[in-house]
């Protein structure tokens, strides 16, 4: 049996992918964390209560251990990788570090990604971190051999929350809300982009098809799904499902990310250095690798899976965001009124 360790194991990606290999009668599953969120882990899995940020800790509560996989859910710096290499080395046949899409080129040079394209992101000082871990972790693979791989989500979600380009920090709920209220709803740019969206069970079936996959070792993966969607298809697939009229109103990123600073905001790099540029992922790559990988839900199911979740469960999934509500309302207010100052100062 080989043995997987998860350091995290319980958010929106790593939870699909713990359930799908805890199934898996070839894998032993361990999950590294604070032991905070246990209620939805499978029963079969082997929990370590550590702070992984607490080397010395984890190092002792380790020592005995060796590993087939370990799968990084939450390296964000360079640091969080260094101390993994440090902890690592030598006790596991491969290193999964979970990076990010958004590091892909800004602007896009072309709208279909492969794992090739540059990574380079001005905007967004997450995916620069997440670039730097990358170039740690290869240079140490191509020096001395440490069994990384290299996995780049772009926008998964799970039946907790709908995938939407703008939003408070609170997550979508406030959205929903305020489409269920008939109230207008802030979709960026004209809504033309392209944007792909997975469903996290999908994802699992490409990241634990490259766990113990020796074609996967010093190698750079993106996984998502096949389907691109314009922002407002996205947005009209959300207000299809919840049976009402989707009243929109488009705003340019850059103005959403000058108005959005005051009010702690960072929509320039959410959307200028991610979700306002149009993308496709090449997937060949994963699907040489993992034959399995597919879409097998697509985003019409996954957002009714979400919805009838989130409705069900009104205190997990329903918490109010008055701020981000407030926000919303004040641009919309102040782009109408500007419009008709400019209307009346034509005639």
């Amino acid at each position: 049996m080989k043995k997987a360790l998860f350091i995290g194991g319980t958010g929106t990606i790593s939870t699909a992918i713990v359930n799908r290999l805890a199934q898996d009668p070839h894998w032993e599953v361990w999950l590294l964390n604070r032991g905070i969120h246990k209620r939805d882990l499978p029963d079969n899995v082997r929990l370590i209560t550590a702070d992984i940020h607490n080397e010395q800790d984890v190092a002792e509560k380790l020592k005995d251990l060796t590993f087939d996989a370990v799968c990084e859910f939450i390296g964000f710096t360079v640091k969080d990788v260094e101390r993994d290499y440090r902890l690592f080395q030598g006790k596991t046949k491969q290193y999964i570090y979970i990076s990010s899409a958004s590091a892909y080129h800004k602007p896009a040079a072309n709208y279909i990604i492969t794992e090739g394209t540059t990574l380079a992101n001005p905007h967004w000082q997450y995916s620069r971190d997440k670039i730097v871990c990358e170039e740690f972790l290869m240079r140490k693979y191509r020096e001395e051999g440490f069994p990384v791989t290299i996995v780049r989500p772009s926008h998964t979600y799970d039946e907790r929350r709908i995938p939407l380009g703008v939003h408070g920090d609170g997550g979508s709920w406030q959205v929903i809300r305020r489409m269920m209220e008939g109230k207008p709803v802030i979709i960026p740019g004209d809504g033309t982009s392209l944007w792909t969206l997975t469903f996290n069970r999908d994802f699992a079936i490409g990241y634990t098809g490259l766990m113990g996959n020796r074609r996967a070792i010093g190698e750079a993966f993106h996984i998502t799904g096949d389907e691109a969607l314009t922002w407002n298809q996205i947005y009209a697939t959300v207000a299809d499902a919840l049976n009402v009229k989707l009243n929109a109103c488009h705003v340019s990123s850059e103005f959403l990310a000058a108005v959005g600073i005051p009010y702690g905001y960072d929509f320039e790099g959410s959307l200028i250095g991610d979700k306002a540029v149009s993308v496709v992922f090449d997937n060949t790559k994963l699907k040489r690798v993992v034959p399995d990988m597919r879409t097998t839900v697509r985003f019409d199911q996954g957002v009714q899976i979400a919805l009838d979740y989130i409705l069900a469960h009104p205190e997990e999934c329903q918490t109010p965001d008055p701020a981000f509500d407030a926000w919303c309302d004040r641009v919309i207010n102040v782009l109408e009124r500007a419009k008709k100052e400019m209307e009346d100062s034509g005639k």
